[in-house]
């Protein structure tokens, strides 16, 4: 992972929102007011359990789903507000690697013509035979022998699937990617071989990522900061080595101690877990949205949303426990 070079984040989000209108009116809330920093060679780890609003956090990031309310800068421009048009331009420094290595795939289109096509869309290369030859390029950058050029997804594995939808990412030279849970469809062993390229990208690349996933093992080992969600909200943020050192959340203390530990000594230990009913994301009424699962829950944290706030430097907590704001 290289060094912060660059004091002006590549991606910030102040007060983002993404609420979806169910029938009868009612407010769906899956992405409830994050604020978020990416730097530039950086990787930002986001988890939280399935329906969190990871995924939404990311598309939305994307402008593939358009934000409620809230601003997005790129490169400390606002782009909130920007038309199809105007994106259509900026799609080429932000990509997405989606988490499903077969159904984000054309099963009618060659591998050659999959990572080609966003290269003809954006016209890059002003000849057929400039493009192929870039597409071959990028999947001996990917790992993915040329030999598989003529092949169709599903002739292939789910490694090669997934080394298909990173080369067809970097076509357009981006400088951000959204990593939508892209190793958790696949095998473990395989997993690390994704993971290790991902890494190596960025290192001779530069890239930015934003690495969604529900494995924490998984983004302590590619992530410099880690951001955990709760229902729509992000309740803890910090640097990837303090959140193991020292969470202080509730929520994320549960999540680490759920990691599967390969000690028999550990055998017959009480685990931690996490007990309640999940609150509700429709209509949120005020209050901590963990409350309801929370060991430590008072009065206060059902009535009153908690700020989320620096505890100590660079460690940003939404508890009453931790900062009783």
């Amino acid at each position: 992972m290289s060094e912060r070079t660059n004091a002006q984040p590549l991606v910030k989000t102040v007060d983002l929102k993404k609420l979806f209108k169910l029938k009868g009116g009612a407010l769906l809330h899956a992405v409830d007011g994050v604020n978020l920093e990416i730097y530039p060679a950086e990787t930002l780890g986001v988890v939280g359990e399935s329906g969190c609003g990871k995924s939404t956090l990311g598309r939305t990031i994307l402008k593939l789903i358009e934000p409620t309310d809230g601003k997005i800068y790129f490169e400390g421009e606002d782009i909130t507000k920007y038309s199809v048009r105007q994106m259509r331009h900026k799609r080429r420094d932000m990509q997405i690697i989606f988490q499903d290595p077969y159904a984000c795939l054309d099963a009618r289109m060659s591998v050659v013509d999959i990572i080609a096509e966003y290269m003809f869309i954006h016209h890059v290369y002003k000849s057929r035979a400039e493009t192929y030859n870039r597409a071959a390029q990028l999947m001996d950058q990917v790992g993915l022998a040329r030999r598989y050029a003529n092949a169709y997804p599903h002739e292939l594995d789910g490694g090669r699937r997934q080394r298909i939808g990173i080369a067809r990412a970097l076509s357009l030279g981006p400088k951000m990617i959204v990593c939508d849970e892209p190793v958790s469809a696949l095998d473990v062993s395989i997993q690390a071989q994704i993971l290790n390229l991902l890494m190596d990208l960025q290192d001779e690349l530069g890239l930015a990522y934003m690495f969604v996933t529900h494995d924490l093992s998984v983004v302590k080992h590619i992530s410099n900061n880690i951001m955990v969600m709760y229902l729509g909200r992000c309740v803890e943020l910090c640097s990837a080595d303090e959140l193991f050192a020292n969470p202080l959340h509730p929520y994320t203390d549960a999540l680490l101690a759920a990691i599967p530990k390969p000690d028999i000594s550990l055998r017959g230990k009480e685990q931690k877990l996490i007990r309640g009913e999940v609150t509700s994301p429709i209509n949120v009424k005020p209050g901590c949205r963990f409350a309801s699962r929370c060991p430590f829950c008072t009065e206060k944290c059902t009535n009153t949303d908690p700020e989320f706030v620096e505890v100590t430097p660079g460690h940003f907590v939404s508890c009453f426990k931790v900062n009783n704001k």
